[in-house]
């Protein structure tokens, strides 16, 4: 039986990063379950985090969603296959195939060599997408939820930084700062290779437009949902669409939760708080993306600033302790944004 709570609309759109906007998108569907509502559910991932690695594709942000909802991913980590295995890894290193830092397991690797197969038949990053979903999301939710890449184009996110090993100031792919250096490393500034000329993958668009709510879950504001709306059109479409938009904060105190948000805010030159993410995104009326911005109970003091940047605000518990009060974290969207 349904919980006494509101149903999800009919047409839901989520921009999303990796990691947090997966577990965030969990929740969604889990109020979806809770609530027996009969929601479509279109994912817009992030592809600048996307790289080329051993001759193969690898789109991090789009396989973390599909692995998470599709009920393959790494519970512990919060990416890659369950129960994974680093065979291909090892023998790559014994070999001194470079880049070492960054593995590909056994399980993860026939996505990407399938997906690369497809790209090289020139099937564009949109249609690959929905094949490999067919097998992931398909049988757990049927057409419920679609998935679509912020762009078919290359988009690949650059930070630079100063070598550790050289002291010398370059330009480095996101995940070589990410993951070899684990964002410990001084960053000077934040480059979306390729996303100027850049247009919007089939669907994109619509979903926004035709959406009756557009959520930003608390993904990272610079690289991920921030990657998603320079996107040319992307902005413009969430400024225009009649759907309420309300986001997350993934900042909670003066810290992100998870990731790098906070370095990279920096970075760009913005207050690693709440209200300076919100501020950052900005309310629909002034020219920005947010109708509404959740804060975590600990930052309900930052409601008023919100407020007074002409972006409805509410603190609540934002922390996604397991699905069910990721479920009510949404159910505090949607009443924030009126639906």
């Amino acid at each position: 039986m349904a919980d006494q709570l509101p149903a999800l609309p009919p047409h839901v759109t989520v921009l999303s990063g990796g990691v947090g906007g997966a577990r965030f998108l969990q929740g969604v569907l889990r109020l979806r379950e809770r609530t027996g509502s009969d929601t479509t559910v279109t994912v817009i991932a992030n592809t600048g985090d996307d790289l080329w690695l051993h001759g193969l594709k690898v789109c991090p942000d789009l396989d973390t969603v599909m692995y998470t909802l599709g009920d393959g991913i790494d519970p512990a980590r919060g990416w890659g296959r369950t129960d994974e295995t680093w065979h291909a890894k090892e023998e790559l290193a014994a070999y001194g195939v470079e880049p070492t830092w960054f593995g590909l397991g056994d399980r993860d690797l026939a996505t990407h060599l399938v997906r690369t197969q497809m790209l090289d038949a020139g099937y564009p990053l949109s249609a690959v997408t929905q094949a490999l979903c067919r097998r992931w999301l398909e049988p757990v939710h049927g057409s419920a939820v679609r998935l679509l890449p912020m762009s078919d184009d290359r988009v690949e996110t650059h930070v630079v930084i100063d070598d550790p090993s050289s002291g010398e100031r370059k330009a480095v792919h996101f995940q070589e700062y990410w993951v070899r250096h684990q964002a410990e490393v001084p960053a000077y500034a934040v480059v979306p290779v390729g996303v100027d000329t850049a247009t919007p993958a089939p669907g994109v668009l619509e979903a926004i437009a035709d959406a009756d709510v557009v959520l930003l879950p608390p993904s990272n504001p610079v690289v991920s949902v921030g990657t998603i709306l320079a996107v040319p059109g992307l902005r413009d479409a969430l400024v225009t669409t009649p759907a309420p938009v309300v986001g997350v904060s993934g900042i909670v105190g003066a810290d992100h939760v998870r990731g790098m948000a906070r370095q990279l805010l920096e970075v760009i030159g913005v207050e690693v708080s709440a209200a300076g993410v919100a501020e950052h995104y900005g309310s629909r009326s002034a020219g920005g993306v947010l109708d509404g911005w959740l804060v975590d109970t600990v930052d309900g003091p930052l409601v008023g600033r919100v407020e007074g940047a002409g972006i409805r605000s509410r603190a609540v518990p934002l922390m996604m302790t397991d699905h069910d009060a990721t479920a009510d974290m949404v159910v505090a969207a949607l009443e924030l944004a009126g639906v």
